[in-house]
């Protein structure tokens, strides 16, 4: 189907992302399952993605480590236009396979504030597959910015944190929403609230999402905390 369907897609220009170079890829495509019908499949796109690192080797890392885990696969294999593209088709043909209604995808992803030697990443992702509801998430990635490796908890905390810390994000959630959305706090699951390996770096400390369902029902959304270094201080290597 690659050549019926003309590819909405842009490079955009070069960022700089302290001392990363990155650039967007975009797409967006709006399809009737049938002629001049309402069931339409729409997909958006817009992912960054690392253009110039320290080293080749280190931007591939890093992009694989994006595409992977934007488009759900074993393997980031190839460029980012071509695993799109692949994506792309894949939807086109499970849709009008498939499908007898309508469908949204969309993928977003880029890097946000880094902090030190590492860089974030934030991916958010709706999907919609009929029912009273789409599913969205959010998921990040921390790079070591100079390797392009994926950082993990155990990478800024010594053994033994996952039960304290699990405790402090425990209150941490309990306090702010008792404070900010009190109607919520009966659909609060806290026993839930554990280090999800679902986190960021930055200047205020590390911060942890938890997906729809996660941490309770669906109408609690996606909940988030953050612990301050000086909270953590006892468990930093």
């Amino acid at each position: 189907m690659k050549n019926l369907f003309p590819l909405a897609a842009a490079l955009l220009l070069l960022q700089a992302c302290n001392g990363l170079k990155t650039a967007h890829y975009e797409d967006i495509l709006a399809l009737p399952r049938e002629q001049e019908s309402a069931d339409t499949l729409f997909l958006s796109i817009d992912l960054e993605y690392v253009e110039k690192g320290a080293s080749p080797e280190v931007v591939e890392l890093m992009n694989s480590t994006i595409l992977t885990q934007a488009f759900d696969l074993e393997d980031g294999q190839g460029t980012v236009e071509e695993t799109a593209l692949r994506y792309r088709e894949n939807l086109i043909d499970e849709y009008l396979t498939e499908a007898d209604f309508s469908w949204e995808d969309r993928i977003d992803g880029f890097f946000t504030e880094p902090y030190k030697g590492f860089r974030n990443y934030l991916l958010t992702y709706y999907s919609f597959r009929g029912g009273a509801h789409g599913i969205q998430t959010m998921s990040q990635i921390v790079f070591d910015a100079k390797t392009g490796a994926v950082l993990s908890e155990g990478d800024f905390l010594a053994d033994g944190y996952e039960e304290p810390v699990a405790e402090l994000l425990r209150k941490t959630v309990s306090d702010t929403m008792t404070a900010e959305a009190p109607e919520l706090t009966e659909l609060l699951q806290p026993e839930a609230l554990a280090p999800n390996g679902n986190f960021s770096v930055g200047k205020d400390g590390m911060e942890w999402i938890f997906q729809p369902y996660e941490a309770g029902p669906y109408a609690l959304g996606i909940v988030s905390a953050t612990l301050s270094w000086e909270q953590l201080k006892p468990y930093l290597k």
